[in-house]
């Protein structure tokens, strides 16, 4: 199953025209991320522990519907390709309105760095852990590394 988890829009997120911020999308995508992390064996405390965390190499949306102030959204996240080792990944997330209506979709590539030495890592084996758990999109795929993290 997905990993899923559900918001009421608040009034910041919205522009004069009652429209939802473009960036807003993303904020909740990274909050349903971060949320999984957090529950799954990653949180802020083990990430500092370790010196470690992820870091977004490219992340795109595609907007299909609007959702409206006030209303709620639900958002859910699937991983669609890891590399050997998961020290690359890329997750999907999908931002639904309260009917039940695709809003968006976001493609999100990470990897791991050593917050000390600001290079790529090979992560904890918590870290594949807390991967494995998460739901495969149906199109998943392995991410070959031509050069070596």
């Amino acid at each position: 199953m997905a990993y899923t988890i559900h918001f009421k829009s608040k009034w910041a997120d919205f522009d004069a025209n009652k429209h939802m911020r473009h960036t807003a999308y993303n904020d909740y995508a990274a909050e349903c991320r971060i949320r999984f992390f957090n529950e799954n064996g990653l949180s802020p405390e083990f990430l500092e522990a370790h010196n470690f965390g992820p870091i977004l190499f490219e992340e795109n949306t595609r907007f299909y519907r609007e959702i409206k102030m006030g209303e709620s959204l639900s958002i859910d996240v699937k991983l669609s390709a890891t590399s050997k080792k998961g020290e690359r990944f890329k997750m999907v997330h999908r931002l639904y309105r309260e009917d039940h209506i695709l809003a968006a979709e976001i493609w999100v590539y990470i990897a791991w760095i050593d917050l000390s030495k600001r290079k790529l890592v090979i992560p904890p084996k918590e870290a594949i852990k807390m991967l494995s758990k998460l739901e495969k999109t149906e199109d998943f795929q392995e991410i070959i590394l031509k050069n070596k993290t």
